[in-house]
């Protein structure tokens, strides 16, 4: 993507991401976080959620991953802000969405507001920052 294609207010393409139960383990576990209620039904289920549930680290990194499929391999992530909501449970699809929301010419960096929906209700919401570098595509 190079900057000077970038306009604020435009929408970035919708993403649909099935979120099964061994992408939620997997994800989990790969980003050493073995809290039982990202692996274990029967304990997630005891500590009150319905099911085992996505962990932040894996939000964050599918945001990213949004963002960074839009933008481009020359993007350059500067800075991620985000807030969850409702959990993302196995069976169910996260729909990200996206839109510019600001640019600063001189630092050529482009805010995207980004926001993944799943049955429940919004699972994520915030900004990604990112860098375009000069002839970028």
């Amino acid at each position: 993507m190079r900057y000077e294609d970038v306009t604020v207010g435009q929408e970035l393409p919708e993403l649909a991401i099935p979120l099964t139960r061994t992408m939620i383990v997997a994800t989990a576990l790969a980003g050493r976080d073995y809290q039982d209620v990202h692996h274990d039904p029967d304990l997630a289920v005891q500590r009150g959620s319905k099911d085992v549930f996505m962990n932040i680290l894996t939000s964050n990194g599918l945001v990213e991953r949004f963002v960074t499929g839009w933008a481009g391999p020359a993007a350059r992530v500067k800075g991620i802000k985000i807030r969850l909501g409702a959990p993302n449970y196995p069976g169910d699809t996260m729909t990200m969405t996206g839109s510019v929301s600001a640019k600063d010419d001189d630092a050529r960096r482009v805010e995207v507001a980004v926001r993944g929906v799943n049955a429940i209700g919004p699972h994520v919401t915030g900004t990604v920052t990112i860098e375009l570098s000069e002839g970028a595509a």
